[in-house]
């Protein structure tokens, strides 16, 4: 099949408007945002989200929240678009989700490593992910029901918070698509 690239044109004629994004339904998708200590990196997040239409986030402890210059930036808008609260305590907001059904998922590190291509996962969902240097806390992990991980072959053990933020979001989007 033969391709061609859309025009910048065509790809803004295909956008929806914000009103229109704000009727349509959300995946059954939060996400936790655990200590996340770069601006650019929540500001992806946002994009990302936007993206997969998360149906929420959580921005806590030290997370920087809306409006800031650098989330706008990396966001291209998506800080508001999708639907955000700020939470001081991310083991309070876990917990509260637990309560109400939610999967709760670490994207995280842990003994024993869980694949996040052969975990399961059941809907609605909260995704968690952590500071960049410290991970999801400790009181968060021992709410999760799996610690899911990204395959690492080089010598690095992580990829960047909002990269591996962005596969593991694709990855969960596509397991609810498939079994809706």
């Amino acid at each position: 099949m033969k391709q061609r690239k859309l025009t910048p044109e065509e790809i803004v004629r295909t956008k929806k408007s914000v009103e229109e994004i704000r009727e349509l339904p959300r995946t059954p998708i939060v996400t936790v945002l655990d200590n996340i200590r770069s601006l650019y990196n929540v500001g992806a997040m946002f994009r990302t989200s936007d993206g997969a239409m998360i149906e929420k986030m959580y921005l806590c402890g030290m997370t920087g929240i809306p409006p800031r210059r650098e989330i706008h930036k990396t966001s291209l808008g998506a800080c508001d678009i999708v639907p955000w609260e700020y939470r001081s305590s991310a083991a309070d907001i876990v917990r509260e989700l637990k309560e109400k059904g939610y999967h709760i998922v670490a994207l995280e590190l842990a003994d024993p490593p869980v694949h996040y291509a052969q975990a399961s996962f059941s809907f609605p969902l909260a995704l968690v992910v952590g500071h960049e240097i410290n991970g999801v806390s400790d009181d968060v992990i021992k709410q999760a029901d799996v610690s899911i991980s990204l395959p690492m072959l080089g010598r690095a053990n992580s990829l960047n918070v909002a990269t591996a933020y962005g596969i593991a979001t694709y990855h969960l989007l596509n397991c609810y698509q498939n079994n809706v």
